[in-house]
């Protein structure tokens, strides 16, 4: 049995390696951290911050007088009614080629239906 890899592992080497910082990167990590400050975003800022979730429990005592709800049920419909043919026309229903069920009207030939012909 052959060793495989999971499926998104590229190699087996999960030693992380620590990347060469460029010329000019402490500039730039100074600026960046100048402008975080600046919108009060920074890490050290946010640390002192008191945290919320932004989800908060409504207070239902103080809207519930406001809001407008309706008293009326409306009724529970009954069953359908069955639709049935009232004419006079259609004398019966055929079996026709296979299992092909063909209403026989008044004035056609059953002969027809009992060959177990198509039309």
């Amino acid at each position: 049995m052959t060793m495989h890899l999971v499926r998104g592992m590229t190699s087996i080497n999960t030693k992380k390696r620590r990347q060469k910082k460029q010329p000019g990167h402490a500039a730039s990590k100074a600026k960046h951290d100048k402008w975080l400050m600046d919108r009060g975003v920074h890490p050290s800022q946010l640390k002192k911050a008191e945290k919320e979730s932004g989800a908060r429990i409504p207070d239902y005592a103080a809207t519930s007088s406001t809001i407008k709800t309706s008293d009326v049920v409306t009724p529970i419909a009954g069953k359908r009614k069955v639709q049935e043919y009232s004419g006079d026309y259609i004398t019966g229903l055929a079996t026709m080629h296979k299992s092909n069920t063909v209403p026989v009207g008044r004035g056609s030939d059953p002969k027809i239906c009992g060959q177990m012909r198509r039309s």
